[in-house]
């Protein structure tokens, strides 16, 4: 039933142009044209679809790699501007693992360094324990939190219309263009904060007199004090200030998930150290266009990331 797929696609299109969905709808409605062999048709529609401002992060990425793999010659002579962008490599590292299982669609456990079962993420923290790093499982969530402390002056600002009621935990406008745009220089002045070294004090002050209120997307149980205070030093001031400006542009595209299974820091004495996100991954798993999206936007921003492979 590709051709009602396609129609119905066309129509979702058609209709919603300030939607969030219209990636998943133009990659889905190239793919069932492809598949039907109208492939460049496919193509165009990819093409467009990267145009479209309301398509971002791991959409726009699934649609730039279908230009490049779609648009050879004869359709296309030239290769895309953001081809070598997007093909970047990521520094691969590979681990040797004792599966407990092998089942298919199932997650994989393997035997850890001291006997116990644990999952592929656990095997590859033991890993790294080995070179002196200290680390969480925790993807998105604890950039998240990170966000929400040094934020906290920024998503709790008095701005119009965006809390409703006293127990909203976020701005309406969270997920929306407009929070960035209302706030702009707010945002940029704790940036700026963070760029001249005061995380850790940002992180001391917001965690002494917000403890335990209510904020979307922060977690205040997850990680100690002393821990938050150790990563956002290893982190550094550049690369801290870059991520947060990345998800007060643009919170609703990014905040969803796809950030490297783990964060890794390293002090080398008290005024920093080194830090590391890692994507592990195990046999036969791949890494998904929302993830891609966020090594090369890491990358960008000066983090040291790798993709573990766990055999």
């Amino acid at each position: 039933r590709y051709m009602e797929a396609i129609d119905l696609l066309k129509q979702l299109l058609m209709a919603f142009a300030f939607d969030r969905r219209r990636g998943y709808w133009t990659l889905r409605l190239s793919i069932d044209l492809e598949h039907l062999g109208h492939v460049v048709e496919s193509l165009q529609v990819a093409e467009n679809g990267l145009s479209d401002p309301w398509i971002r992060a791991g959409s726009k990425m699934a649609l730039q790699m279908r230009v490049i793999r779609l648009g050879k010659p004869p359709r296309r002579w030239k290769l895309p501007s953001f081809s070598k962008s997007v093909q970047r490599k990521v520094i691969e590292v590979g681990i040797q693992g004792r599966p407990l299982n092998r089942k298919t669609g199932v997650k994989s456990i393997y035997y850890g360094e001291d006997g116990d079962r644990c999952s592929v993420e656990e095997m590859a923290l033991q890993y790294y324990y080995g070179g002196g790093w200290r680390g969480v499982h925790a993807e998105t969530g604890i950039w998240l939190t990170i966000f929400g402390i040094l934020m906290w002056e920024v998503i709790f600002a008095h701005v119009p219309n965006v809390f409703r009621t006293a127990f909203q935990t976020a701005p309406l406008d969270l997920d929306t263009d407009g929070f960035y745009h209302s706030r702009e220089s707010l945002i940029e002045s704790q940036l700026e904060k963070i760029q001249r070294g005061m995380a850790e004090e940002m992180v001391i002050t917001t965690w002494e007199s917000h403890y335990g209120t209510l904020c979307r997307g922060l977690n205040w149980e997850n990680h100690s004090l002393d821990d938050l205070r150790a990563i956002v030093k290893c982190i550094g001031s550049g690369r801290l200030a870059s991520i947060c400006r990345h998800l007060a542009r643009d919170y609703g595209s990014w905040s969803s998930g796809g950030m490297p299974d783990l964060l890794l820091w390293r002090l080398r004495d008290c005024y920093g150290g080194d830090a590391k996100l890692v994507e592990v991954k195990g046999a036969g798993d791949r890494i998904s266009d929302q993830q891609r999206a966020w090594l090369l936007a890491l990358m960008d921003f000066g983090f040291s990331v790798e993709v573990c492979k766990v055999t």
